[in-house]
């Protein structure tokens, strides 16, 4: 196989990022928007070893599954994987590659429950960032293309909410009335780099984040978002003259409208503002939230810890239903907000909210909770790389009957949960398999959310129950 030739192939599997997988003359050959049971031509890109990477170039015999993409700029645009895949067949994909994951990874065998849907796959997002760029000297609003900082311009995402292309629409009008530059990377020069938009029941929170002090005819912005949008809205400039891939600077200033909008899921309010995380799929989380609550099985004994606990709204949920819960969260503003939420929905007693890092908190909990012969719940919601060593550690050592972890990446849930039930252990070397475990853990249920739908990403819920030691 010689990197840049033409070859006809079929398509035998689906890969962990969506792609089709080709076995080819003993090589695993790698087709993004391939699915399969198809015979496809594609041109080799890159040899490895016996691995190589490919681009469909033309589906010759296309599966039943296919079907014809929403977005125009689908397959260029770095956002979306799966769109030419039927939606059923989409949540089959990701039960396959959580399986697969629990599989190759821990050495587990998996039962996956079927995939749990939002109430739309289209327009269920309700954040949008918009890198701002120049493309052949014009100032360009888009996306970034798959693996690069090439913006591909958009006027629409079919994913985004409704408010997307108005929101497109006005910047545009904006930037070519005052012919408003864009960021060049190459130079690290322009006006606005970004534009960042968030959701809260109807109302838009919009930053232009920007490289100097100001932007130039902000009032006029104001005036066009006024004209082009349905929604009420705020506007904040945050100011990121840093030569780096953080989206955000230090500095907000709002420029219009309200600084905070207030929102309910499941019989909370809560308060987002410009800095706040949100789900970017409110039916989904609402639904995955219930079940992280159901399957903590939570009563008035119940003392539940939630690491890396975020804004708190799952902290408060879970407060809500057992004696006391306790959140860990890095981010002092997230922190803030959920001390904020706790007071708002009259929860002060039963939550406390600790800032800083989860694997130097959490150790020390898990010992106190443990010597006192609490009844915990550990709740475990990391980011996409997983939880660090020492949590993993002093969850193994805490004994904790009962464990819920919340992922958004397949490959690192394995990992984390063959460390806890003991098919996986920390070496010298690394991370090695066990030869015939005692696993110290039941998985009770592994359950798939669609968070992300006509993407690769997926959110799972594993439910985890200590083994009696008889």
């Amino acid at each position: 196989m010689q990197k840049n030739e033409e070859r006809i192939s079929m398509v035998s599997a689906t890969g962990s990022n969506g792609e089709g997988i080709i076995k080819d003359e003993g090589y695993i050959v790698f087709v993004p928007f391939a699915i399969a049971g198809e015979k496809i031509k594609y041109k080799v890109l890159k040899v490895n070893k016996q691995i190589a990477y490919g681009k469909l170039l033309e589906v010759l015999t296309p599966a039943e599954e296919r079907v014809r993409p929403k977005c125009p700029v689908f397959g260029k645009c770095g956002g979306c994987q799966l769109q030419h895949v039927k939606y059923s067949s989409q949540l089959k994909i990701k039960e396959e590659n959580i399986s697969a994951a629990f599989k190759k990874i821990a050495g587990l065998n998996v039962i996956v429950k079927p995939t749990v849907k939002g109430s739309n796959e289209w327009g269920y997002r309700n954040k949008l960032q918009l890198p701002v760029g120049v493309l052949n000297g014009e100032t360009v609003i888009g996306f970034y293309s798959e693996n690069s900082h090439r913006i591909i311009p958009i006027n629409d995402c079919p994913i985004n909410a409704s408010w997307t292309s108005n929101v497109i629409s006005a910047f545009n009008k904006f930037i070519k009335l005052y012919a408003i530059k864009g960021y060049d990377e190459s130079t690290h020069s322009g006006e606005l780099r970004e534009i960042t938009v968030k959701e809260v029941k109807g109302k838009l929170i919009i930053t232009a984040v920007i490289l100097g002090e100001q932007l130039r005819h902000t009032d006029k912005l104001v005036e066009i978002l006024e004209s082009e949008l349905k929604n009420d809205f705020s506007l904040y400039l945050n100011i990121n003259n840093k030569n780096t891939n953080v989206i955000y600077g230090e500095v907000f200033s709002l420029i219009y409208g309200e600084p905070d909008y207030y929102s309910e899921m499941l019989g909370l309010k809560y308060k987002i503002g410009v800095r706040s995380f949100m789900q970017v799929n409110s039916s989904v989380c609402a639904k995955l939230y219930s079940a992280v609550k159901s399957a903590c099985e939570l009563t008035p004994n119940t003392t539940v810890i939630d690491a890396y606990s975020g804004a708190g709204l799952m902290t408060a949920l879970l407060a809500s239903g057992s004696k006391k819960a306790i959140g860990i969260e890095i981010v002092p503003e997230a922190v803030a907000c959920a001390d904020e939420l706790a007071r708002i929905n009259g929860l002060t007693d039963k939550i406390r909210n600790f800032q800083g890092k989860c694997e130097e908190i959490l150790p020390d909990i898990m010992e106190q909770e443990r010597k006192k012969n609490s009844e915990v719940c550990l709740v475990l919601d990391p980011p996409r790389k997983g939880c660090d060593k020492n949590v993993i550690e002093a969850v193994i050592k805490s004994n904790v009957s009962k464990i819920v972890y919340v992922s958004c990446m397949p490959s690192t849930l394995a990992r984390d949960i063959g460390l806890i039930c003991g098919s996986l252990k920390f070496t010298e070397k690394g991370i090695e398999k066990v030869e015939n475990p005692k696993l110290k853990y039941d998985i009770e249920f592994v359950k798939p959310f669609d968070m992300f739908s006509q993407t690769k990403h997926v959110e799972t819920l594993v439910c985890l129950k200590k083994r009696s030691s008889n």
